[in-house]
Order: C-alpha cells, then structure tokens, then sequence
C-alpha cells in the first residue's frame, strides 16, 4: 500500500509472519482506492491433497462489520501459538485444510462501509435472482447512493472482492471432498446465528439431511451452545447471494463428488447495543463492539465453535455416514423445523 497501512492488515502481515513457512500467503487481488491499493489475503494451512477436508473463514464482506475479521484474527493468531507446541493440532492439519480470508472487502473495512469502494453490497452481487423478495434491502439496481445496491449485474461484472472470493472457494473447497466455510458477520438481533442455503429461496437445500445431522451432534456435545442455528430464508430473502451462487455452481459442477455446507455467522450486535444504547450514535455502533472488554470477549466467544466445525470433518461419519433411511427421518426434521 501507499503511505497508509490499515491497522487490521498490519497486523494480518504479523500473524503471517509468525506462521513462517507453516502456511502459504497468497493476495488474491488488489482493491485500487484513491491513491492506495488494499491487498485481500490468502492463507492457507495444512494438506495441500486436493481432495482433503477443508474449513475455510471468511470475514469482512461488509465493511463496517469488521468484528468478523477480527475475531478471525484473533482465532489465526491463537493457532499460530498453537502450533509452536500442540502435537495434535499440529496432527489435525496433516489430514485437512484451513483457508483464511479475514479481509474480503479491505476498503470497505478501511472507509467504514457496508458496500465497497464502488458502494457496491458484496453479499448482493452475485448474479442470482430471489424468488418473492420484494424489499429494498433484499438487493436493488436503483443506485449504488442507497444500501443494499447490487451493481449491474451479470457474472461477468461481478466485483473484483466477490470475484476473489468465488477464486478461493472454487481453489480450495471444490476440490474438497468433504468442506465448510463460514462467512462472519454483524447486525442482526439480539442472538448468534448460523445460516445454511438459501437466501435467495425457500427451497430445502440438497444437504439438508447432514445439516440436521451436524446440527443434532452440536447440540448434543454443547447443549448450553448460544447459536440459534437456521436457513438464512427463515429471517429474510436476498438477492445476489454470493453463497447460493456458489453452492449452486459447487452441485452443478460435481453433484457425487463431495460436501460443501456453506454457513453464515451472524453476530446479533443489538446485544451489543441494549448493553451500550449509547453506541448507537456511533458510525460501527450497530454493527462493532466498541467497549474493549466486550471485543474481546467476542474474540474468544466462537473458538468452540470453529474447533467442533474443524473436528466434524476429520471425523465426520457422525452426520455424513447416514443410511438411506436416517437421511429420511432427518429431511423430515428439518422440514418440520424450517420449512413448515
């Protein structure tokens, strides 16, 4: 970059710089703004086997829900410690893959936008349609002065950040015989949600039977867990998805060929707010813990969870080894629960 250097990206190069040669960087792309040019970052850890279990972290797709690329940060900086001294961590990753992506939209963390630099919203750029979706923050084309603008649309004139994106799920989880990826954000509710496909539909997803599945071993092993755990059509309808787009392109592609469960982490930062209703007058206020003992407390608060995502695919028998007739019994959960 130029004479600038965001705070967030120095100290992504440290943590990159502790892993030394135990992880490979990449930067994907770079995001011309004004006179600097902002990097988006690649890291990858463990096997590079094509076909290896894969967990990847994505973060900062709307700029002023930047909490999500810090609590990947931190997670990142945790496993670089890690893995000075933990055999078994050390072990896990011979036999899977972790991807990082903590800055997906760089200059939108860096001028405090939900959109980025061209006011373009990321997570409604990608060129799929939503069925019945009728409001103005599901995505429109009216002008990228309002939220929630999608950009003009077509594949080919999707944005370099969800291009970056589509490059490193297409790179590192296609091949993956068994993957997750989680997307983190901010700013909606009061609770902690985790949101599987669709967004863009009410129509049950092709996974929904391990979905069940690892959902009913989640709660078993963590019964006090905080996450309200969902289809993202159950709360809203969006167009331009960028995870529909690419679960549909991933089915397309290699339909017998694997797994991919594509989650969202939707912190409810209005818990946030009802502690500090003060903070609402602040510009990251809705979206960004501002007091700093309640960030760090969200920096350690998802560990559990990436750690039981991380050893679902190691072991991962418990919910992708059903029978014909438990993948029944499971549809018919879900159905009831989600879909009714």
């Amino acid at each position: 970059m130029a004479n600038f250097v965001l705070s967030e990206l120095a100290q992504l190069e440290r943590i990159i710089e502790q892993f030394g040669d135990r992880a490979h960087c990449e930067v994907i792309a770079r995001i011309p703004y004004k006179t600097h040019q902002f990097p988006i970052h690649c890291i990858t850890l463990g096997s590079k086997q094509p076909e290896t279990p894969t967990l990847a972290f994505f973060g900062g797709v709307h700029g002023l829900e930047k909490i999500g690329s810090e609590v990947i940060l931190s997670y990142m900086q945790t496993i670089s410690r890690l893995l000075d001294w933990d055999e078994e961590f050390a072990a896990r990753l011979e036999k899977s893959r972790l991807v990082f992506v903590p800055f997906v939209n760089p200059v939108g963390v860096y001028i405090g936008t939900r959109a980025n630099g061209n006011g373009i919203d990321l997570m409604r750029n990608a060129p799929i349609d939503a069925e019945g979706a009728t409001r103005l923050y599901s995505g429109h084309r009216i002008s990228p002065r309002l939220p929630w603008y999608r950009g003009s649309g077509g594949e080919s004139k999707m944005e370099i950040e969800a291009q970056a994106l589509c490059y490193v799920v297409q790179k590192h989880v296609f091949s993956s015989r068994l993957s997750i990826t989680l997307d983190l954000h901010s700013g909606f509710g009061l609770r902690d949600r985790l949101w599987f496909p669709y967004a863009s539909r009410k129509t049950p997803f092709s996974n929904l039977a391990e979905t069940v599945a690892l959902k009913e071993n989640f709660d078993r092993c963590y019964p006090h867990h905080i996450y309200k755990i969902e289809p993202t059509c159950s709360e809203y309808l969006i167009h331009g998805d960028l995870w529909d787009y690419l679960f549909d392109q991933f089915v397309e592609r290699a339909p017998e060929s694997g797994l991919f469960l594509p989650l969202t982490l939707e912190m409810g930062s209005w818990l946030w707010l009802r502690k500090s209703p003060r903070h609402l007058f602040s510009r990251r206020g809705l979206f960004h813990p501002i007091l700093p003992h309640r960030q760090q407390r969200i920096y350690r608060r998802h560990f559990l969870l990436f750690d039981f995502l991380h050893r679902s695919l190691l072991y991962p028998s418990a919910w992708t080894g059903l029978t014909e007739q438990q993948k029944h019994l499971n549809i018919q959960k879900g159905m009831e629960s989600w879909y009714a």
